[in-house]
């Protein structure tokens, strides 16, 4: 995206109102789509669009609002408090006044307008600069543009005024060109403009509409047709899913066409802040939340749930696997239906089979827990084997405790290791044994009590059983 705007320019978002059309008791402007804040989407939009800083006037949930966006933008973002609720023209005199030193071009946008690309911000900034204009706004058209302010035009197709829905004489309400609300203006225009503007209903709301017709006087208002699809704001829970289905399905194709093996484009979830490198592939029904990086060749298969792992180069991921906060290393296995979980790191060709669950745990190069175990708080060297049903005790009831595998150890299948204990270079530990001391180096481990056969007896018991059963 091209940041070459042909002056500095500043941004004022708009993010005061509390959305009680959400029906929610958080901040409209915090809902998230592809795990990022609606008014983040739009934050990051301005500045990739060139924006030098954003001005964002806050309201309601002002605290949660400014904790989200510092912790993303740092110092390219500034908060504003709008006092009170007196409409869109109020807000921007809010931000105005708390920088009386702003100067150049200033984009007014919403900051429940998740979807607006970048370069439309951009061309809006250009095409003002280029016709010296006091303000550029963008219009787009809509079969049914009930509720929306009319763009009203003159005999010679200039931008005139716009007339809120409620305002529109019978004419006047048959145009179907609309107001989404985006403006780059001059700030010494819209300072003098928004000084001169009168509330106009019984709540004494100043509206930023009234600004056009101030500019249309001095001859001086530049438009750009939009697309509604990426102007509509959200309102409600329905608009917020019907913004984020087609957040995630332009993603999916984004990636499509960056190389990414995308197996069905309507079911593939991935978050905004997400890196998937071309090569990959991608399953249907796999969901990537929160910063997951996904290297090239590797593979996720369908239904996986991954929350800010790495998944290296060459992995495979099989079916319905769930991990969080992860790194699985190139031309590991996991699954299917594994569970990693927080701070589990695979090496290099390990593998984590069918049923297993690790949390807190290193898998060396060339390791396998194949099936239905438990590893929790290890520490596991390099061509270590972990049979099923192998439990690793980590907990006391108080605390955690480590257990210890260290290269080439064989562990049986349903063996109990309890921690903390340490199973030296090369041991084994026998199928059925439950370890409560360290296992020395090359040593075999073994606790299961002796097997006695009784002949017979299986033949004897069932005979008296079914005697029993006589009447």
């Amino acid at each position: 995206m091209p940041t070459d705007s042909p002056a500095t320019w500043n941004a004022i978002i708009l993010a005061a109102g509390e959305g009680t059309r959400m029906k929610s008791t958080r901040p409209k402007v915090l809902h998230e789509i592809a795990g990022r804040a609606l008014v983040s989407w739009v934050v990051r939009t301005a500045l990739d669009a060139g924006a030098a800083h954003c001005w964002v006037v806050v309201g309601h949930g002002r605290d949660d609002v400014e904790r989200e966006l510092v912790a993303r933008f740092g110092t390219r973002v500034e908060m504003v408090l709008q006092p009170e609720r007196l409409g869109t023209g109020d807000a921007v005199r809010c931000a105005m006044d708390a920088n009386a030193s702003l100067d150049g071009r200033l984009v007014v946008l919403y900051g429940d307008c998740p979807l607006v690309p970048a370069v439309l911000l951009h061309d809006l900034v250009d095409r003002s600069e280029q016709a010296n204009a006091d303000l550029g706004l963008v219009t787009a058209s809509l079969a049914d543009p009930s509720g929306y302010g009319r763009i009203v035009r003159n005999s010679a197709g200039d931008v005139v005024r716009i007339v809120e829905d409620r305002d529109c004489s019978p004419k006047e309400r048959g145009v179907l060109e609309v107001n989404p609300g985006l403006y780059a203006a001059r700030a010494d225009f819209l300072r003098a403009a928004i000084s001169q503007l009168t509330p106009n209903t019984a709540q004494a709301q100043l509206y930023l509409t009234d600004v056009v017709e101030l500019a249309a006087d001095r001859g001086r208002v530049v438009d750009l047709q939009g697309d509604m699809a990426d102007l509509t704001g959200v309102n409600d829970q329905r608009d917020l899913a019907l913004a984020a289905s087609t957040s995630r399905r332009r993603t999916a194709e984004q990636l499509a066409r960056g190389g990414v093996v995308v197996a069905d484009l309507e079911t593939l979830y991935v978050d905004a802040d997400c890196e998937v490198e071309p090569g990959a592939t991608l399953g249907a029904n796999v969901h990537l939340r929160g910063k997951c990086v996904v290297r090239a060749g590797a593979h996720i298969d369908v239904g996986c749930v991954l929350t800010n792992v790495v998944v290296g180069k060459d992995a495979n991921i099989l079916p319905y696997t769930v991990a969080a906060d992860s790194t699985i290393g190139e031309g590991a296995q996991v699954g299917p239906f594994s569970h990693l979980r927080p701070q589990t790191e695979l090496g290099p060709r390990s593998k984590v089979g069918n049923f297993s669950e690790t949390k807190k745990t290193t898998l060396g190069k060339g390791s396998k827990v194949n099936h239905l175990s438990y590893v929790g708080n290890g520490i596991i060297g390099e061509g270590v084997n972990i049979g099923a049903g192998t439990i690793f005790c980590n907990y006391d009831g108080e605390q955690n405790h480590t257990t210890v595998l260290e290269d080439g150890v064989f562990i049986g299948s349903d063996t109990q290791l309890i921690a903390p204990v340490t199973i030296k270079k090369g041991a084994y530990v026998a199928s059925g044994t439950t370890v409560t001391r360290d296992v020395p180096e090359g040593a075999l481990a073994l606790s299961r009590t002796k097997q006695e056969n009784k002949e017979g007896y299986a033949t004897r018991l069932r005979a008296r059983l079914r005697g029993k059963k006589q009447p």
